[in-house]
């Protein structure tokens, strides 16, 4: 008895398409959160080279499972700062290719048996979808309800999105198997006949429902009928191929020039690779007998179709990328007002496109703290200088820099606020806690390096100097603020520990050259050899100089105290008492600067 397609097929497709893709975006947000932004930060480090990049950019796509989070990263990154229009291109040559992936996967659902029973038909029959989903999404629940660690919860979610996904895809092709006796479908396939009717309703389709994963499983669903042809099919998969641009396109809104040059040279590789290759097809089937063209296409072959288009775009174009970047910049014209960045002063990394995938985002938002502790890290070096050499320009510098610090300091907070709302692993939530707290402190810095330059300001406007021998003071002291400034930002940088556990021991002696220059001071005043007017400007120096310290113990102490989970308060007490590491770094540091100290009164 043969089925006839009513509208209740209909609906089985519609809720298949819906399970394919809730199932895709489960897996995909499963396999961001895994990967932890590690694959997406290699992005940065490994685009100078066109090779490289292409694997690079296939190797977050299939990770990710989505060519067009790759291609809004991109418009981020380089929105951002972080990339460069040219560095993305051999990017996108690789995630187009990656793609194609998932047209590989959903092939296991086309499997046969050989009919001839036996273990060999058992293990192709639990190759089929229907057959280890079941099995997959048992797993994957168990992982989420019981699982203690996020890491597992993620992989069993990342289980159970697939699962859904090859579900929705067995619910696709089961609700179109009635098609294969329709004649009015048979006769609505032969509109298909048209190679540009297919590009169009192939790039519409993929448009609206955004993913040309959906519109390839769907178009595989549709090759169960027996009616669909390889001729008829590749203008499709074309079709798909310029449609799944449309979320790009949609990221750009609100971004710079060259951010909307991306999703621009991700359309333009499918337009015109569309436009060069279909035609060779059209001539090829005259002069040559394209059989194959006219041949049933399966579930295999519209995977190779899809694979082969997307390799001989990126063939196609890998020679003129130059000139993919020329035509990029005619589509989007450079408006009259376009300036360019200053790298150091305008912050890179935060932009809400890149929120999509929180993980990309906490790595961005590190590297725009870490800009922020440079600039940070070169103003109070400026302000330390000028305690003993005065400069106007210097002072403005310092100056201007406090403001873009405090500039920072409100951006990435803002930032990070709304990363915190989003789903992020447990190793990126400690992440966001530790620029929180780390970038209250670079720019309470900043604030004392302002405080010095007061200081510096109001001697040079009275025309009054400290004496020689508090100038060699004040060298001694700000070197080793400037050693712990860096052991603190260096820890913070590159998130090592070791060095991290050294920034206590130097701050404290840090705190006992303070008291000793605080006495010398007093000795000084008592035998008139200093005025009271100088004395109080002096003591505001130590006082500020003191501080600093503090805000590199506050530093170091947040990493140490995040990233070995431990209370800072009970950690500096015990240290402090029973750690012999600590008293031996506190014995070296203090040696080498007492010892500079004692050097400076015979210099004096």
């Amino acid at each position: 008895m043969e089925t006839e397609f009513s509208v209740f097929n209909i609906f089985t497709l519609l809720g298949g398409l819906a399970f394919f893709l809730y199932g895709m975006n489960v897996m995909s947000t499963g396999l961001e959160k895994l990967t932890g932004g590690k694959l997406e930060a290699a992005l940065q480090k490994m685009t100078s080279n066109k090779l490289k990049a292409i694997l690079l950019g296939m190797g977050v796509t299939i990770a990710i499972q989505s060519s067009s989070a790759m291609t809004v990263m991109l418009v981020g990154f380089v929105n951002s700062g972080i990339m460069t229009l040219e560095q993305t291109i051999a990017v996108c040559f690789g995630s187009n290719i990656g793609t194609t992936f998932t047209a590989w996967i959903l092939c296991l659902g086309d499997i046969k048996d050989t009919g001839a029973g036996g273990v060999i038909d058992f293990l192709l029959k639990m190759l089929k979808p229907e057959s280890f989903s079941p099995l997959v999404a048992l797993i994957g629940v168990i992982l989420i309800m019981f699982a203690k660690k996020n890491k597992k919860k993620d992989i069993g979610r990342i289980l159970v999105g697939f699962s859904v996904l090859m579900t929705g895809m067995t619910l696709m092709s089961d609700s179109v198997d009635p098609l294969a006796q329709s004649e009015e479908f048979q006769k609505l396939l032969t509109a298909f006949e048209n190679p540009v009717l297919g590009v169009v309703v192939g790039a519409v389709f993929t448009g609206i429902i955004q993913s040309s994963a959906g519109s390839i499983g769907i178009l595989m669903a549709f090759s169960t009928s027996g009616a669909l042809t390889y001729g008829m099919a590749l203008p499709i998969i074309m079709g798909c191929n310029i449609g799944t641009c449309v979320t790009a396109l949609l990221a750009t809104f609100g971004v710079s020039k060259d951010a909307k040059r991306v999703a621009w040279i991700h359309i333009l590789i499918k337009i015109i690779g569309t436009l060069v290759l279909l035609p060779i097809i059209w001539f090829l089937q005259s002069v040559v007998d394209l059989s194959i063209m006219n041949a049933t296409v399966g579930y295999l072959g519209i995977a190779v179709m899809h694979t082969i288009f997307n390799v001989a775009t990126t063939v196609m174009f890998l020679p003129f990328t130059k000139q993919l970047v020329k035509l990029a910049h005619l589509v989007v014209k450079d408006g009259k007002e376009e300036k360019e960045r200053d790298s150091k002063r305008t912050l890179t990394g935060l932009d809400d496109i890149l929120l999509k995938t929180p993980a990309v985002a906490v790595h961005s938002c590190l590297n725009a703290t870490e800009q922020m502790a440079e600039l940070t890290r070169d103003t109070i070096n400026m302000a330390l200088r000028i305690l003993t050499e005065y400069s106007e320009e210097s002072a403005d510098t310092i100056i201007e820099n406090e403001d873009i610090i405090d500039s920072f300091e409100d951006k990435i907070n803002s930032y990070l606020l709304k990363i915190s709302k989003s789903s992020v692993t447990g190793k990126d939530s400690r992440s966001v806690s530790k620029m929180m707290h780390c970038v209250g402190n670079f720019e309470r810095i900043s604030d004392h390096a302002v405080n010095l330059v007061e200081s510096a300001q109001e001697m040079h406007d009275k025309g009054i100097f400290f004496s020689p021998e508090c100038v060699n003071e004040i060298k001694v002291i700000t070197d080793a603020i400037m050693e712990n400034i860096n052991k603190a930002f260096d820890a913070y940088k590159d998130g090592d520990l070791s060095i991290a556990h050294k920034v206590e021991p130097l701050e404290e002696v840090v705190d006992n050259l303070s008291t000793e220059l605080k006495n010398r001071h007093i000795r000084r005043l008592q035998n008139d050899e200093c005025t009271v007017e100088l004395g109080y400007i002096f003591q505001d120096v130590l006082t500020n100089l003191e501080r600093i310290s503090d805000h590199c113990s506050n530093i170091a102490g947040c990493l140490i105290e995040t990233d070995e989970k431990t209370n800072i308060h009970a950690y500096l007490h015990d240290v402090k008492e029973n750690d012999e590491n600590f008293r031996k770094d506190y014995r070296s540091y203090a040696e080498e600067y007492f010892k500079r100290l004692e050097m400076s009164d015979k210099i004096a």
